[in-house]
């Protein structure tokens, strides 16, 4: 996992952030990677190639919100999210993450669950 902080968004990452979050809002989004201490946005990479990202908001009392979390549809079913959620864990030790629940949020908690 690699934090990302290259002040344009890398033609992947783009690609990611349009899973999550609309067209029109990829740019805001990235920008507040970018600019605010209070969130970071990371890079999963196979083979030197950007194929997931998970951007988090730190809150307080060791708690982070997952704003956005994609893989390419290439790599699902590698655990690749799962993989990206423990590394948060690791890296941070949060007492807990949120998360906005959507149906694909949904899914692939209840899959988490059953591994």
């Amino acid at each position: 996992m690699e934090e990302l902080k290259s002040i344009e968004i890398h033609p992947n990452v783009w690609d990611l952030l349009s899973f999550a979050t609309s067209e029109k809002n990829i740019k805001k989004e990235y920008k507040a990677y970018m600019e605010l201490p209070t969130r970071k946005l990371y890079a999963y990479k196979v083979d030197g190639e950007i194929v997931g990202c998970i951007g988090i908001k730190f809150l307080v009392n060791k708690r982070c919100e997952i704003k956005h979390i994609a893989v390419m549809p290439s790599h699902r079913k590698e655990n690749i999210g799962s993989k990206m959620i423990n590394f948060i864990l690791e890296k941070y030790s949060f007492a807990s993450i949120l998360a906005e629940t959507d149906k694909g949020l949904y899914t692939f908690i209840k899959n988490m669950d059953s591994q």
